[in-house]
């Protein structure tokens, strides 16, 4: 009862006419931005950041949450008429999204897409509201060495997820690791790697690091290696609107994606694309028509799109209640409110009631505008495409570098971005993934101020981590999750052997 009131005072945080300006533009920036090829909700959301630098906290947010989903939206349509997943989450989407579009039947595609994330979204924003209030109960229980061990967790679990390799991702990790360690020593007031560089004594700033590594990075990357490929648009022809059969066959895909997608983003499982391909697997066993999977099921559209959505909600339920990003966005979400000193957490339900709640509630709110504004607009999303690579990508370096220098108007930001854009290009290179370096950077000096509080209270005994039952249990699975897939790997030799 108590979340429900909470939410009703949200949505009077929502409804204000400059917070709902703010969530339309949010929604049309998130979906312009998002249309473009190549373009996945992270760099939108990373290139769009310094945008709020001058907004009051609340209305930034709330903007944010516009532009998260209008990105997510923004990207199935990439993915349908242009067969260009702009994140991996999406390749289940393209799997019959384009063939439905080859087919002539983009239209179809579109709107199953667009509603089922309605649909999806406006669950999962259901179920954030009713989980969110009894996880922070259970949050207020942790003390430091809880939190640093599920902060462990956190960096592990996603670092071993994204990525190809282990390895790959836990070198991105101690990378941002290792930014996080620049600036002045919280306890002892001591520059650490500042190099006698005084714009580096407060830190390496998250806006240029994530815009460096997502957008510079990815330019660079397609100027280097995919300006000369040759991509096809699909036409939009006949009806944008789903026939009776194929709202149909749409609903229960939807409503089974919403069951898979949501658990997901709950927890630190790297992202949407398991849940993804699992709704994707699930349709195609479930459907009455499964001969039609590979040439343009309905369904194989339905699902995946319904699932991507859902997850991108449930992610904020452990960024909320426990300030743990569970995604590449969600890290640079998180970055965006340590940009007004704000830390989410179980005590930003307490501190900060109005602008969560109101958050929340505007999620419900750019749900309907995402609908109300997409369906009517397919047309010129559609002409978006059409923009040539060069001058696309050309226009993202010069945002990304007058993003970073309106920050603080220094140099040493730009010189930053555009070593960081180098740093993002190799990695992109060599398929090293960027989300854990982003996650390294807002999470390492959090971690390392609750493993000092935790020795301290424990008098500089390490065993607290261990003796603590919580703490305990997050460092055994964490230690499970990294060696039982190494013995299984082992074993797998041995038999093959």
């Amino acid at each position: 009862m108590e979340a429900f009131e909470a939410l009703l005072a949200g949505f009077g945080v929502a409804l204000k006419p400059i917070n709902l300006l703010w969530g339309f533009i949010g929604v049309t920036l998130g979906t312009f931005v998002g249309v473009l090829p190549g373009v996945g909700p992270a760099l939108t959301v990373a290139m769009l950041l310094p945008l709020t630098a001058k907004l009051d906290p609340t209305g930034a947010l709330i903007m944010f949450a516009g532009i998260y989903y209008g990105a997510m939206f923004g990207g199935s349509t990439t993915t349908i008429l242009l067969n260009t997943p702009g994140e991996s989450a999406s390749i289940a989407t393209a799997l019959e999204g384009n063939r439905m579009a080859k087919a002539g039947r983009a239209g179809p595609a579109l709107a199953t897409a667009a509603i089922g994330s309605f649909v999806a979204g406006t669950i999962a924003t259901v179920l954030l509201t009713l989980l969110a209030p009894l996880v922070v109960e259970v949050a207020l229980k942790f003390g430091p060495a809880e939190y640093f061990s599920l902060m462990v967790f956190a960096f592990i679990t996603v670092s071993a997820v994204l990525g190809t390799s282990t390895v790959r991702g836990l070198t991105s990790l101690f990378l941002g690791l290792f930014f996080g360690l620049v600036g002045i020593d919280g306890q002892t007031g001591q520059p650490r790697f500042a190099f006698g560089v005084g714009e580096l004594l407060d830190g390496v700033d998250v806006v240029v690091l994530a815009v460096g590594l997502f957008a510079v990075g990815e330019a660079l990357y397609v100027a280097a290696y995919q300006s000369r490929l040759t991509e096809t648009l699909e036409k939009l022809k006949g009806s944008i609107w789903m026939s009776k059969a194929d709202w149909k066959r749409s609903w229960p895909a939807w409503l089974r994606a919403t069951g898979i997608g949501f658990p997901f983003g709950t927890i630190p499982a790297g992202g949407a694309e398991i849940p993804t391909f699992l709704s994707y697997t699930v349709e195609k066993k479930l459907s009455k028509h499964p001969e039609e999977f590979g040439k343009g099921a309905i369904e194989g559209v339905a699902g995946p799109e319904a699932a991507n959505n859902a997850s991108a909600t449930g992610v904020l339920v452990p960024l909320l209640t426990l300030g743990i990003p569970t995604s590449a966005t969600a890290a640079i979400l998180l970055g965006a409110f340590q940009n007004y000193g704000i830390q989410p957490g179980p005590l930003l339900f307490q501190s900060q009631a109005e602008l969560v709640w109101g958050l929340i509630a505007s999620l419900y709110v750019g749900n309907v505008i995402l609908l109300i504004l997409n369906l009517p607009l397919i047309g010129i999303w559609v002409k978006v495409l059409e923009i040539p690579k060069d001058i696309l990508y050309a226009s993202i370096l010069v945002f990304a570098t007058l993003g970073a220098y309106s920050l603080h108007q220094s140099w040493v930001d730009l010189l930053m971005l555009y070593v960081f854009g180098l740093l993002g290009f190799a990695m992109r290179r060599w398929d090293i993934p960027v989300a854990p370096a982003v996650i390294g950077l807002i999470l390492g000096p959090l971690a390392e101020t609750q493993f000092r509080r935790a020795l301290s209270i424990s008098q500089g005994d390490p065993s607290v981590f261990f003796t603590q039952p919580i703490s305990a249990g997050f460092l055994a699975v964490t230690a499970a999750l990294v060696v039982v897939p190494w013995v299984v790997r082992r074993a797998r030799r041995r038999k093959a052997t």
